[in-house]
């Protein structure tokens, strides 16, 4: 007799001496057992092979490994549980399980296999570079349509698996037989969820904000480092994080810096005296901004935009190629500046005028000009 005779003969007496009420309990976990050791072996090999080869097919056989366990699983159920004479109740059982992971494993295939979509089609796309307006364009949309889809089927399959159970299929159809206080109290209670839901899927098709816009919102000025399905994270100039409801975007107004694109006008002011010329101060700004590493060649501008009794405003304009460049440009050109006309032009900084007049000699004060004299 060859081994496997022996073994199997040993599993025959083994489960003839076990109790009756035992037996399928044995028989269902036997079964389970096969399905994944059948599992294992048939992966070791997928593995073997997917490693020697090139592309991505390593990464979906690693993706679809722990699914497939639970089809495994699922198959042998099926296979083994018709041939074996199994109590009613055992049978019902096992078959409302075999449902469960059925649906359950749609679920997670539909997930596995919308990541995989978004993970390859974001691929190319580099969000870090310079000129990124068309890669944050389509990752926002990806990410944001991935994490949308995600939440709906865990919502589609939780219901799917729950509407198995028999005693929830009569609560369902008595709550929607009313469709009264019960149906208006869920209603409400579910809105926020769907609002930022349908929020996500309108920014995701429209798109006022994307991944790394610059942003101002509540007052407060950052960049969109991360969108998810219900709420945005705002990444703000101190590295605190600002979590914004969705619907918020939609909804409410805010600032987006580049919208169409990551170029930026930045302003500086300074306020100087009258007397300044402000020929030399406009040609020197030009000069300090073509020399500065981040401005872009677009537009460089001094303009005289305001005046009081004592002072007047100079404004000048500058770009660059995005808001944190602009930032850095603005604060460099106010420094330069103001270092050059201190140097140059003390006398035409901001100063007071005083009227000061003699008395005379009987400690008189003197009278002013006349008209003429």
């Amino acid at each position: 007799m060859s081994g496997l005779e022996q073994l199997l003969d040993r599993l025959g007496r083994a489960l003839e001496d076990l109790p009756a009420a035992a037996t399928p309990l044995v028989i269902v976990l036997a079964t389970m057992a096969a399905g994944l050791i059948a599992h294992g072996i048939v992966f070791r090999a997928a593995l073997r092979w997917a490693d020697g080869r090139t592309g991505s097919w390593s990464s979906v056989v690693r993706k679809a490994r722990r699914p497939m366990r639970l089809a495994f699983v699922l198959l042998a159920l099926v296979l083994v549980m018709p041939r074996v004479d199994l109590p009613y109740a055992w049978n019902e059982t096992i078959q409302h399980g075999a449902l469960i992971v059925l649906i359950v494993l749609v679920g997670w295939t539909v997930i596995i296999v919308t990541d995989r979509f978004a993970e390859r089609s974001v691929r190319r796309f580099r969000i870090d570079a310079e000129d990124n307006l068309a890669a944050r364009k389509h990752v926002t949309q990806v990410r944001v349509l991935r994490r949308t889809i995600n939440i709906i089927v865990v919502i589609a399959t939780l219901g799917a698996v729950l509407l198995t159970f028999e005693s929830v299929q009569r609560y369902g159809l008595s709550l929607f037989a009313s469709a009264g206080a019960a149906g208006l109290i869920l209603g409400l209670a579910a809105r926020p969820v769907l609002a930022n839901l349908i929020a996500g899927i309108q920014i995701a098709i429209t798109q006022p904000i994307r991944l790394e816009d610059v942003v101002i919102v509540e007052g407060e000025w950052g960049w969109i480092e991360e969108i998810f399905a219900t709420y945005v994270v705002v990444r703000l100039w101190d590295w605190r994080r600002m979590v914004v409801p969705l619907s918020c975007f939609i909804e409410e107004p805010f600032q987006n810096w580049t919208r169409e694109t990551a170029s930026i006008l930045g302003a500086v002011h300074w306020y100087v005296d009258y007397t300044v010329p402000v020929d030399r101060v406009r040609k020197k700004m030009t000069e300090l901004v073509e020399n500065s590493p981040y401005w872009d060649g677009q537009a460089v501008v001094l303009q005289v935009t305001d005046m009081d009794k004592d002072t007047m405003t100079l404004r000048g304009l500058m770009s660059s190629r995005t808001a944190p460049q602009s930032w850095d440009m603005r604060c460099e050109i106010r420094e330069k500046l103001l270092a050059w006309l201190q140097a140059e032009y003390p006398q035409s900084l901001p100063r007071l005028r005083g009227d000061f007049r003699l008395d005379d000699a009987a400690g008189r004060p003197a009278e002013p000009p006349r008209n003429g004299g």
